[in-house]
């Protein structure tokens, strides 16, 4: 029918008339060159992220191996806010990415931590890049409960004992429990404790150790070379460091701001694997039922940060 149509010399209403369709389908195989059906794919297509936003999401799905969920939150938070979860799968479908990648054979599995109930902390310090409105690098101070995974941040400007006293008070007075132990390495913002030629134990006397026994905490150190005792803390120091990297900051203030924004975003909208895929506030707020003596305040969610 489509080829009588097109070598036809009869008039589109006659053509309509003999066939039994509108004047609108004559006109459109009478000036075709062919029968068949062309593609009703857009010749471009509509995506939500432009160029730039896309190659951050592959970016952030390969370095990161967050699932759809976890990216799609990551994504809504620091990327586009209106992002849907069926389009950011068709993006990563497109890229190629809609598998996560295997882990390389070389390396080893992490081995898992002992478990605890709620209040053994580990802390360490991040380094951070220096702004062009600082005299200096500035330092994040983090804080992560083992059982938990809930994460407490405060960015300092030395990396100094008094600087470590007093991120010790700040998780004390924001964690939900009671903090029974604190984990942290050999650092002289921790400790007084030395190695080599001059060895000699930690004397008790390091304002931070002073502290913790005010407060009842039990002060644990990292062996001598072991940075891994202390892995559960770095692996999130690594993903702040992938925030770190795909973000630029006009500011000391803006770093601040999306570090406290990644951090709000971690502890009540990703959901972690080590916790059966619940969040860290989901996961405080179910200890809190099971172990109510664990807890010196209520668990609750909180408004996300300032933009």
């Amino acid at each position: 029918m489509r080829a009588q149509i097109q070598k036809s010399s009869a008039s589109e209403y006659e053509l309509a008339e003999q066939y039994g369709i509108s004047r609108t389908t004559v006109q459109r195989w009478k000036h075709r060159d062919s029968v068949e059906d062309r593609s009703h794919t857009p010749h471009q297509l509509q995506t939500t992220l432009n160029a730039g936003q896309e190659e951050l999401v592959v970016y952030l799905r390969k370095q990161l191996r967050l699932p759809l969920d976890d990216l799609l939150a990551v994504v809504r938070e620091f990327v586009h806010p209106t992002m849907g979860r069926s389009s950011l799968h068709r993006l990563l479908v497109r890229r190629g990415v809609d598998q996560l990648p295997k882990p390389s054979p070389e390396s080893s599995p992490a081995k898992p931590f002992k478990a605890y109930e709620p209040g053994y902390v580990h802390i360490d310090v991040k380094y951070l890049p220096q702004m062009a409105d600082e005299p200096s690098r500035g330092y994040a101070f983090v804080a992560i409960d083992r059982a938990t995974r809930w994460v407490f941040i405060s960015i300092k400007r030395r990396k100094t004992a008094a600087a470590a006293r007093s991120f010790l008070k700040e998780v004390a007075k924001a964690a939900p429990f009671v903090i029974s132990t604190i984990l942290t390495d050999n650092g002289k913002e921790f400790t007084d404790r030395l190695f080599g030629s001059r060895a000699k134990d930690a004397s008790g006397e390091h304002e931070f150790d002073l502290l913790c026994d005010s407060l009842g905490i039990e002060h644990r150190l990292t062996k001598p070379r072991t940075p891994q005792t202390n892995g559960m803390v770095e692996r999130f120091n690594g993903r702040l460091e992938q925030v770190l990297q795909t973000h630029r900051f006009n500011s000391a203030e803006d770093l601040s701001k999306t570090l406290h924004r990644y951090v709000w975003l971690y502890n009540q909208h990703l959901p972690q694997k080590a916790l059966n895929h619940q969040t860290p506030l989901t996961a405080l707020k179910r200890w809190q039922e099971s172990h109510p003596h664990l807890f010196k305040k209520k668990v609750v969610n909180h408004p996300g940060p300032d933009m």
